[in-house]
């Protein structure tokens, strides 16, 4: 049995306690939102330095989160744009990489160089905006779905996936009379599903923290997405008018708690989304990365 030295020893200590100082200054800033968000705001007001605990557990900032029409508003609006995008951005890169994964398809050189060259150079915003706005989708949420279809980098991993599958397959199912699409969906899908679950996450959380292409072409507020109320409420001081109709406490002293209610709100459902892919995320990243 090997027996550590004390260099050995020393570096594994000073790993560990590398490790934990990143993991504590990873994670803390989360711990402390949630505090104070569970915080009386008076005290949280007065407080100064670290939070180590709620300061007098209160729900009170939650309660005006979910009273608030135009937060859960914009969940509606987040959670329709999530579902319909992720079902397009699937389908669609799908479809795409078992296109450029074929080694019978034409041009397909060409092609990949095509589509590498959108990931490192773009028309520019004003043409995007024009482009959107003359296909009639400005001021609708599809303006925030259609133009985010198909992610470059998502469809060369999942290519490389597909690419990695052995022909064999492919060709015992065109025996049985198999067309594409059913070799697609029902033999390369169901292989590449670590790959899945990472597309799954890269555009779920693109989606979920999308603002910037909903505050240029959104007009109607009625449409706005979470992340852009929740942007509003954090930098145009919103969270007063939130916190008008409350009793016995200042309008600006709540509004503290209430930004913070609002962050936990917004960012929870990915908190609880990431830990059942995590386990698919390396092992699809590699395959996805990896030919062979």
């Amino acid at each position: 049995m090997h027996r550590k030295s004390v260099g050995e020893w020393t570096f594994d200590i000073g790993n560990y306690a590398l490790l934990s100082l990143l993991a504590v200054a990873t994670v803390y800033p989360i711990v402390y939102v949630l505090f104070a968000s569970l915080s009386d705001p008076t005290l949280y007001m007065q407080h100064s330095g670290i939070l180590w605990k709620p300061l007098q557990f209160n729900l009170h900032a939650y309660q005006l989160v979910f009273q608030n029409g135009t937060i859960m508003n914009g969940y509606i609006n987040t959670m329709i744009i999530v579902v319909v995008g992720l079902t397009l951005n699937i389908f669609l890169t799908s479809l795409g990489a078992y296109a450029l994964s074929r080694k019978c398809l034409g041009y397909r050189k060409p092609l990949m160089l095509y589509i590498v060259f959108t990931m490192f150079f773009s028309g520019g915003m004003i043409p995007f905006y024009f482009t959107v706005k003359g296909l009639g989708l400005a001021n609708t949420l599809w303006a925030l779905i259609i133009p985010q279809a198909i992610s470059a980098f998502n469809l060369i991993l999942m290519k490389t996936a597909f690419e990695a599958i052995p022909d064999s397959l492919e060709e015992s199912a065109k025996i049985d009379g198999a067309n594409e699409f059913v070799i697609l969906f029902r033999i390369m899908f169901p292989l590449c599903m670590p790959v899945v679950a990472v597309m799954l996450l890269y555009y779920g959380v693109s989606h979920w923290n999308a603002w910037f292409n909903a505050l240029i072409f959104l007009q109607d507020r009625s449409l706005y997405p979470l992340q852009l109320v929740l942007r509003e409420l954090l930098l145009m001081n919103e969270a007063g008018s939130m916190a008008s109709g409350s009793s016995g406490a200042d309008v600006a002293i709540i509004g503290e708690t209430l930004k913070h209610a609002t962050i936990i709100v917004a960012t929870l459902p990915i908190l609880m989304v990431y830990p059942f892919l995590q386990k698919y995320f390396v092992k699809g990243a590699l395959i996805g990365a990896i030919k062979g």
